[in-house]
């Protein structure tokens, strides 16, 4: 049973913390996080930011975050809304040989604030560049932005976006999981391939040329198919169950609710990543093996 599901416009900020914010500095840092970044780090001579992945040696999907340009010469900045900054620091410091980078966890220093809506723009243009950074995110399909700003102007930040509507991680969960935008690494992580999760779509370049997970990407896009995809789903009476969930076609397991929030309706939305070859659009999943169906998926697979 296919569907469509309407979410939420409403206008407005969020204020949270990044789970990291890494400095990154240093006369080799452009090229050795070019050779383990999954986007194209050039965009930045035009681009704030660049969004990616960190993987590891076969594909899967250890982290994501924003690239960012820093203000001063040979500086970068890595955040992420999820993706732990011990992960992300680990995984660039175990290849580092010869190069002269430096690495920093800057997150303690740091908070954000999402700002959703058409006039996002206009609400951030022209602030000073000591107050952080602003650069597109990830919360909504489009028409929003993410101020990243040292902790001791957050006074200044809020006196600025003062008389904004303050709308709730629920809200934009509600929304992020309506678009079908999936959270590193609780709907996409260790075990997946970015191409279950559709992140090969803005997440990774097919070419810029060599960086850890490379090959797999290649191979994946010559395939042109994975067996498993990240999916809308729709519970159709009662609250949204724990997560990670399993997922049944009759006694068969055919995959996993990631994510699921309560829809206005009083039924739930999520999204689950499901075996293609045991599925069809018309398949009705179970929470338990053998249960009555009350789930449905809101997308082809």
């Amino acid at each position: 049973m296919l569907s469509h599901i309407n979410s939420s416009t409403r206008e407005g900020i969020f204020w949270y913390r990044p789970a990291a914010w890494l400095r990154v500095t240093g006369p080799d840092a452009a090229n050795f996080l070019q050779g383990q970044f999954t986007n194209d780090l050039r965009a930045l001579a035009t681009a704030t930011a660049v969004y990616g992945l960190w993987l590891n040696v076969k594909g899967k999907v250890l982290a994501d975050s924003f690239v960012v340009r820093g203000h001063q010469p040979e500086t970068f900045w890595i955040g992420s809304y999820a993706s732990s900054p011990l992960e992300i620091r680990e995984r660039l410091e175990s290849f580092i040989i010869a190069d002269d980078v430096t690495i920093t966890d800057e997150t303690a220093g740091w908070a954000a604030v999402s700002v959703i809506g058409s006039d996002a723009g206009s609400r951030l243009a022209g602030f000073p560049s000591g107050d952080g950074f602003v650069f597109p995110g990830r919360r909504v399909p489009s028409g929003g932005l993410e101020w990243f700003y040292p902790r001791v102007t957050e006074f200044h930040v809020r006196e600025r976006l003062a008389g904004c509507v303050e709308l709730a991680a629920p809200e934009l969960d509600y929304r992020r999981i309506a678009a079908g935008i999936p959270v590193v690494p609780a709907d996409i992580g260790p075990g997946d391939l970015p191409n279950e999760g559709g992140l090969d779509a803005d997440a990774i370049s097919f070419t810029k040329g060599c960086y850890l997970g490379q090959e797999v990407m290649a191979r994946l896009k010559s395939m042109g198919r994975v067996r498993r995809r990240l999916l809308r789903v729709r519970g159709v009476t009662g609250a949204p169950p724990a997560v990670p969930a399993p997922l049944f076609v009759a006694a068969r397991n055919v995959g996993e609710l990631r994510s699921a929030i309560a829809d206005p309706s009083g039924s739930w939305i999520g999204l689950a990543l499901l075996s293609l070859p045991n599925i069809t659009a018309e398949s009705a999943l179970a929470l338990e093996a053998n249960a009555t169906p009350v789930v449905h998926l809101l997308e082809a697979p």
